[in-house]
């Protein structure tokens, strides 16, 4: 008698090939809404391995009786993307809702297989008009020889407010493992009611001139973006960060179109992680009127 082959499911199919079909996705949708006062996770629907620890309320409540932020860790167990990954992860805040999404940990790109399969990730994130979103992952590090697509998309509605950073840093220079081969594109793209605020790509590809050129990224393996939306004076918080932060020619500040944008373009991972956190602690009063409280998951 002749055996009938089964049929494989195309998403097993994909992630046990080895040649550029190779796929391997993992999804996560979070929502955020008040009730009763309180911003709770309404919704928590994942795919793979991604997932989410418990909501966390550090912040307690203000004099008024309003609670502060929800504070979520996303959690990604691999600890890093490997060729044919594909995470997608999405979170809405709802008006009135306030929310503060973290990571435990850095987050690795493994350098591509031999095929050069790339990875991909994509972030959504949207706020609904009176809501307010922090959005603090912690750095992501780059091994040589990593491809991929980094995508990350945020809408705002009516005076919705965010602020949020991205901190990568390119090789493993204190192994002796510098960024030499590899590509990895990123893109931003930030919105007010579909109106285009901040829209940016950035190509990283070690053989380009632009790379080592001082018109470009000029050697440096770490750099940080910084973004907040929704500030009252962002004049006056672009003064207060330039009188609190260490002067430095690594790091800069801007406002355009109501986005506050400070980079960092340097060599030390800890010096960026620490100037972000330092503006984070100068503008989260501003923009949330509360004072900043690191989440306990960075001390660990």
């Amino acid at each position: 008698m002749t055996a009938i082959p089964r049929a494989i499911p195309s998403h097993l199919e994909s992630g046990h090939r080895f040649d550029a079909g190779r796929h391997w996705a993992a999804s996560l949708d979070l929502g955020f809404s008040v009730r009763e006062g309180v911003t709770r996770l309404s919704r928590a629907r994942h795919q793979g391995p991604l997932r989410v620890q418990r909501p966390f309320y550090p912040e307690g409540r203000d004099a008024e009786g309003r609670s502060g932020a929800c504070h979520v860790y996303l959690l990604h167990p691999p600890g890093g993307l490997v060729s044919g990954d594909a995470l997608a992860i999405s979170a809405r805040v709802e008006a009135g809702a306030q929310a503060l999404l973290t990571t435990p940990a850095a987050n690795k790109l493994y350098r591509a297989d031999s095929h050069g399969v790339a990875w991909r990730q994509d972030t959504h994130l949207e706020v609904a008009d009176g809501g307010l979103l922090e959005w603090l992952p912690q750095e992501t590090i780059a091994f040589d020889g990593s491809r991929g697509e980094q995508a990350t998309t945020i809408e705002l509605t009516g005076n919705a407010r965010c602020l949020g950073w991205e901190v990568l840093a390119l090789g493993r220079p204190a192994s002796r493992l510098p960024y030499v081969s590899g590509r990895i594109d990123q893109r931003f793209r930030l919105t007010r009611d579909g109106r285009p605020l901040w829209l940016e790509r950035q190509p990283l590809d070690p053989t380009h001139p632009r790379f080592l050129g001082r018109w470009g990224q000029g050697g440096a393996s770490v750099q940080a973006t910084l973004w907040a939306v929704g500030l009252a004076d962002g004049r006056e918080a672009i003064e207060a960060l330039r009188e609190a932060l260490p002067a430095s020619p690594r790091w800069a500040v801007t406002l355009r179109h109501g986005v506050l944008l400070l980079r960092y373009l340097g060599n030390e991972r800890n010096e960026a992680w620490a100037l972000c956190e330092a503006a984070w602690t100068v503008l989260r009063p501003r923009l949330v009127g509360r004072e900043a409280q690191a989440p306990r998951i960075w001390r660990t």
